[in-house]
């Protein structure tokens, strides 16, 4: 099996079935969990040096954190329903508390925190909904903690649906190296889902030298860690495709570098 691909596991007491710690990942700054819970079932961590974006798949949920409190938020009850999720920041040095309305689907995104922020809800209707390609490059975009919303310290948060035979990430591109303005040096996760759940995509990380080169059958549930290089994604005919993307690096922008191989096919 590749390093960078981790699979789920049966939940813990806690309704863990996902971790990925920086400590196993190798780098910096990405943490990411998911969570299953049963409703009425409660969830309480203590932030620590970490910024966290809540963000609820599917179900319905309270969110207390420290001095806040948003009851009943959720409205998708399948992530395929590829309606923008409730989310919620909570910043370092804090505490948040989920209770289950329903059963819930929870992918908890850990990042390092300064302090700059409050705890707020991150509510559908802020969010950006576009189409990103063309022809069978097509994928739709849900931005949560967007570079160009200045909402988190370190967070970049986005989910991505790509249509059955598409391709998404893609033509490849990288974000590996800290050289500004031209690219940008962010870690990833991708949490991919499928649709119907049988099935599985393809996603290839790779860099210039080839020193890294893995290419993975991803199936529902598993995630896949980009510490460098390019990292494209494709559906198989006859299953949607869903990820989320976590992002962080020592700056809080997303700038790419297209793979130079490729690249010619956005000049047509």
């Amino acid at each position: 099996m590749s390093r960078l691909l981790v699979k789920p596991t049966k939940p813990d007491a806690n309704g863990r079935v996902l971790q990925i710690t920086p400590e196993l990942a190798g780098w910096s700054y990405v943490g990411f969990e998911v969570f299953t819970l049963k409703t009425g079932q409660s969830l309480t961590e203590a932030t620590g040096d970490c910024e966290v974006c809540l963000v609820l798949l599917s179900g319905k949920a309270d969110v207390q954190t420290a001095g806040q409190l948003w009851s009943g938020i959720g409205q998708r009850m399948s992530i395929f329903e590829k309606i923008p999720p409730y989310a919620v920041y909570v910043p370092n040095d804090n505490e948040w508390t989920l209770t289950a309305l329903t059963d819930v689907e929870l992918a908890v995104c850990k990042a390092p925190g300064h302090g700059n922020h409050s705890a707020r809800l991150i509510a559908p209707d802020e969010k950006k909904v576009s189409v990103r390609g063309e022809g069978a490059n097509t994928r739709y975009i849900h931005d949560i903690l967007p570079d160009w919303d200045d909402g988190a310290d370190s967070l970049l948060v986005v989910e991505v649906f790509t249509p059955a035979g598409n391709w998404s990430s893609y033509p490849p591109h990288k974000h590996s190296v800290d050289n500004m303005p031209e690219e940008s040096c962010l870690e990833e996760t991708y949490y991919h889902r499928i649709n119907p759940s049988q099935g599985f995509s393809f996603q290839r990380v790779y860099n210039d030298d080839r020193t890294l080169d893995e290419t993975m059958a991803v199936e529902n549930g598993q995630a896949v860690m980009v510490p460098e290089g390019y990292h494209p994604v494709g559906a198989p005919y006859g299953y949607d495709l869903y990820y989320l993307n976590v992002m962080a690096g020592p700056k809080r922008v997303w700038k790419f570098k297209n793979d130079p191989d490729h690249e010619w096919m956005l000049k047509k």
